[in-house]
């Protein structure tokens, strides 16, 4: 199903062009898209002439560009007399690494040294040899005579430096446009060197059921996050434990040439972040693509679905023209709404990759309609909204965003450092996870809610975006399970309705909080900083003393002792005491502080607190609630991104 879907989508990419440069998105049967850092300047009689740099500036960095040459394969082990003489020349046409091209071979960065590679240049110009010798385009007699002519040994009289040799290499005849493997003869020659013989054994394909010749071993996928520079493979039999009936390779899971190569060019076409479908989050790599009659239709449901996830954006046009489109997925717009132009019915693919060794592990595979993504997309916004709005309505959090809330914060010059947390710190799996919940609609992983109360026991930083993750995962996990226990449900904003006793808790800790505030100003630190992890997960060991605190607190009040900023000591003092018997009238006489919490409750419990906080109390006095360590901003810059 994976590979099949692949390999359509290939065909699709195949014959339908940029719409911009009007070149096809990927390369044909035989041909890669390869980075070339840089071009060999050859002359007719094959001199080489300069050396042309080869790159392009994306997202702020100077990166070797893609050039579609005569494709690659996996070169495994190390390259040996006996290998070269075996036959397999593991040679590339028309590119290749500096070690191959060249015979020459980085040995110490630090110190620009290098050494001679003489085999693999022997086996480079002899591939050369045989598929040239009879030719008579003029940019390909000058790679030949360029062989003839290249001595490794003389590489530091060359217009090549060191610096050069950790890029990929190719030729270009001067004068002339592209490089030469990008010629019409050079296709010819390739594509007739790689041809399928007739003699060839036929079986059928797994992916297209047609009769061909089999692919023994298939191309790399390179891009995972995490995986190793050479590739890795979805499709591997490198030990006998993984065959079965005695085969080889390849002929364990039949695909054909073709189709191999169309899958895997496909998925490398997909894990190239500067096309805006993969998304990399913690271990996992995420790419996506649309199914549409019309390609415009699939693109612009790859690109709303960017959008939804808060990919980043880097045209700032680009940026004006989606904010109204973010603002009505934040809210759980139907997309009928959001793009009355897309089809709902638009099929949309995930795959979800991590590293694994040489090998690539699936996390998650969907087929699915893009109208119900767009909606389980939209529900995850409405499942994290608070009122008030912990975000700007313009810029929803990310996934990466939320993920951060996990990562221990550290305090600097007495205040919380943000840029102390780094995405390298996310736990891999539960970033896999959450990421599968947020597409699937299913449950959001349990361990998140665990961790998140975690860091507010530790840290104490109770802030917007974590309330809100509480405040989800309480919510879904009460709309899927209905149970009895999540009964009364979560509500987004503050409801003095709820007897829910942890949500109640967290309010009178709140205006316990705001009490010892009013009568004693601005602490180094208070009972938020000293008690909050008590309060919520103990409330009989810590709660009986606050408020009997608080009842001291008030009494000062009504004395005329007060912070500098409270105008009205003696109405401040009465709305402290009506609201704390109001919370508490709903509490057993007997016991009206349970020995423990739940970690559910305790969710509810920093909800009520954030609700208490954060709603403007219509009878409070307004200097009530002048000093809110909820207003911290969690959009500050991190690092690792």
């Amino acid at each position: 199903m994976i590979l099949t879907a692949l390999n359509d989508y290939y065909q699709r990419l195949l014959v339908n062009p940029d719409p911009v440069s009007g070149l096809a998105k990927v390369p044909p049967y035989g041909f890669t898209d390869e980075k070339i850092g840089y071009v060999l300047l050859l002359s007719k009689a094959g001199e080489l002439v300069d050396v042309i740099p080869n790159f392009e500036q994306i997202e702020k960095k100077e990166v070797a560009k893609y050039m579609t040459l005569p494709w690659s394969f996996d070169r495994t082990g190390k390259f040996t007399e006996k290998a070269f003489t075996s036959g397999k020349n593991p040679a590339f046409f028309l590119w290749d690494k500096p070690e191959f091209l060249l015979g020459v071979e980085l040995a110490d960065k630090k110190k620009g040294a290098w050494s001679v590679a003489d085999l693999p240049f022997r086996a480079t110009k002899q591939l050369h040899q045989n598929l040239l010798k009879e030719c008579e385009d003029v940019g390909l007699k000058a790679v030949l005579q360029f062989f003839e002519r290249w001595k490794p040994a003389e590489f530091a009289q060359s217009k090549i430096t060191p610096e050069m040799l950790e890029f990929n290499l190719s030729f270009k005849l001067d004068g002339s446009f592209g490089l030469i493997g990008q010629t019409e003869a050079a296709k010819r020659i390739w594509l007739n060197h790689v041809a399928v013989t007739k003699n060839s054994t036929q079986r059928h394909c797994l992916v297209t059921n047609e009769l061909a010749a089999l692919k023994e071993t298939h191309p790399k996928i390179k891009g995972v996050s995490g995986g190793q520079s050479s590739g890795g493979a979805i499709v591997s039999f490198n030990a006998e434990a993984y065959t079965s009936y005695g085969k080889e390779q390849g002929d364990n899971a039949p695909v054909s040439e073709a189709a191999a190569f169309g899958y895997t060019t496909a998925l490398n076409y997909l894990l190239r972040r500067s096309n805006g479908q993969c998304i990399s989050i913690g271990d996992t790599s995420t790419v996506f693509w649309a199914v549409a009659a019309d390609a415009a239709k699939a693109s612009a449901a790859e690109n709303l679905f960017g959008l939804m996830l808060n990919m980043p954006i880097d045209e700032k046009s680009e940026l004006t023209q989606i904010k109204p489109l973010l603002e009505k997925i934040a809210q759980g717009k139907p997309l009928s709404e959001i793009a009355p132009d897309l089809a709902e019915g638009t099929r949309f693919y995930l795959l979800g990759l991590a590293p694994n060794a040489s090998r690539l592990s699936i996390r998650y595979w969907m087929d699915t309609s893009f109208g119900e993504l767009a909606k389980h997309v939209a529900q995850h916004f409405k499942d994290l909204t608070l009122d008030p709005l912990p975000w700007n309505t313009a810029k929803p959090p990310s996934v990466q965003k939320l993920l951060l809330e996990v990562v221990p914060l550290r305090k600097k010059e007495g205040k919380y450092d943000y840029r102390s947390r780094k995405f390298d710190d996310i736990p891999p799996q539960l970033a896999g996870e959450l990421f599968r919940a947020i597409l699937t609609g299913q449950s959001y992983p349990q361990s998140l809610l665990a961790k998140i109360i975690q860091r507010l026991r530790t840290d104490g930083d109770i802030n917007k975006l974590r309330v809100s993750l509480v405040k989800a995962v309480l919510c879904r996990q009460q709309r899927i399970t209905n149970s009895n226990l999540q009964k009364e449900g979560v509500s987004m904003a503050l409801n003095k309705d709820d007897s829910n006793i942890a949500y109640r808790l967290g309010r009178l800790f709140a205006v316990l909080e705001q009490a010892q505030k009013a009568a004693l100003g601005k602490l180094n630190a208070g009972i938020g900083d000293k008690y909050y992890g008590a309060a919520s997960a103990t409330p009989h060991s810590i709660f009986p003393a606050l408020v009997k605190n608080a009842k001291h607190h008030v009494a000062s009040l009504r004395k005329g002792k007060k912070a500098d900023w409270v105008k009205d000591a003696a109405k401040t003092a009465g709305w402290l005491e009506k609201e704390m018997g109001e919370i508490m009238l709903p509490f057993p006489s007997n016991t009206p502080f349970p020995k423990t919490l739940t970690l559910a409750d305790q969710g509810r419990f920093v909800i009520g607190y954030y609700h208490q906080r954060h709603t403007k109390q219509n009878d409070a006095p307004k200097d009530v609630l002048v000093i809110d360590e909820l207003d911290i901003e969690t959009t500050t810059e991190t690092t690792g991104d």
